[in-house]
């Protein structure tokens, strides 16, 4: 009696090793289940005779006899890789009678990537190609993503991934994953820079008094960063002018005054560039008028005179009412008086 196990290298029939760095599998087995009318047993890969009893015949030492029984015949083979995939044949002879089977030797690989595209800087409204190769047994499937809090879903399904005409919003981190099955996704990254020629967001003016400290703000977004300059009446402001500071971010720049004249009021104009472009806006710093003492003053004035609206109002002018009343009758009672005294 010859029984042959089926022999398939897979992640779920490799149990007792891990698999190794480079997707192959730490060993395989396969096994003759014979009966005691067998004399003679061999495993053969194709016409290479492997063992003959317990004879090795082949040089490969990875190829190694686990048992030679009565009831088993197998051998095993150590860190499989895909060219020891194929056919291998158990061989016995039984009275005079050769027998043999065979069993097809399946090996699967984990997917790796081996090729991808570098990290790339392109200007808005050109096209771009990004590759991603990989390897593995049975083939991988390739996808594209873009890691976007906007994008949804896959970009692209295969090992090329095509923009035309690309746009900042679609700048970013892109996901190229291969998977196969045998082991879990294998996934790199790809950074895409999209440069476009800055714009001006928010150009923010302001009132200030005269001697108070004032700000203006300018912001505007591009790639690369924008450089700023700060102009009044079409000259440029220097850094470092008495009084006056100019504070720089990559998406933010200030002209700060620290003791406002009258020779500061106007209008200023910011100016953001890159090296695709540059644009402009116009800001006014402007005066507001603080109120002086005098005029704190006659607003205290003018609110002790000007009759109070809230609650108790009605009961405070009455009592002033009935007091001025009270001095226009006792005037005659005093004329009276003194008219009697002489």
């Amino acid at each position: 009696m010859l029984e042959l196990c089926g022999w398939k290298v897979s992640r779920s029939e490799a149990s007792s090793g891990e698999q190794l760095d480079d997707g192959r599998w730490p060993y395989n087995q396969s096994r003759c289940t014979i009966d005691n009318r067998v004399t003679r047993v061999a495993w053969l890969n194709r016409s290479t005779i492997l063992y003959a009893g317990n004879d090795k015949w082949c040089l490969d030492p990875r190829v190694v006899l686990l048992s030679n029984t009565q009831t088993q015949y197998s051998i095993e083979i150590q860190n499989v890789d895909v060219y020891d995939e194929g056919p291998y044949t158990c061989s016995v002879q039984t009275d005079n009678h050769p027998k043999t089977s065979r069993v097809h030797l399946i090996v699967q690989v984990s997917p790796k990537i081996v090729e991808i595209s570098s990290d790339i800087s392109i200007n808005e409204g050109n096209n771009i190609s990004l590759t991603c190769i990989a390897t593995g047994r049975p083939e991988p499937t390739v996808t594209w993503r873009h890691i976007s809090p906007k994008a949804v879903g896959f970009v692209s399904e295969d090992e090329y991934l095509e923009i035309q005409g690309i746009t900042r919003e679609q700048s970013g981190d892109y996901e190229c994953s291969a998977s196969n099955d045998v082991a879990a996704p294998v996934v790199r990254r790809v950074k895409v820079t999209v440069n476009y020629p800055p714009y001006i967001s928010e150009a923010k003016g302001t009132g200030v008094p005269v001697g108070q400290k004032g700000t203006l703000q300018c912001e505007a977004s591009a790639v690369p960063s924008a450089e700023f300059q700060w102009y009044k009446d079409d000259k440029r402001l220097i850094e470092g002018k008495k009084g006056v500071k100019v504070e720089n971010r990559p998406f933010l720049s200030k002209l700060i005054f620290f003791n406002v004249s009258e020779h500061d009021y106007g209008n200023y104009t910011c100016v953001a560039s890159n090296k695709l472009g540059h644009t402009n806006a116009s800001i006014m710093l402007f005066e507001l008028n603080e109120p002086t003492s005098s005029t704190l003053l006659q607003e205290v004035k003018t609110t002790a005179l000007t009759p109070w609206k809230g609650p108790g109002a009605v009961s405070e002018v009455s009592n002033g009412t009935s007091r001025r009343a009270g001095c226009v009758w006792l005037l005659p009672l005093l004329v009276l008086h003194l008219l009697l005294k002489f």
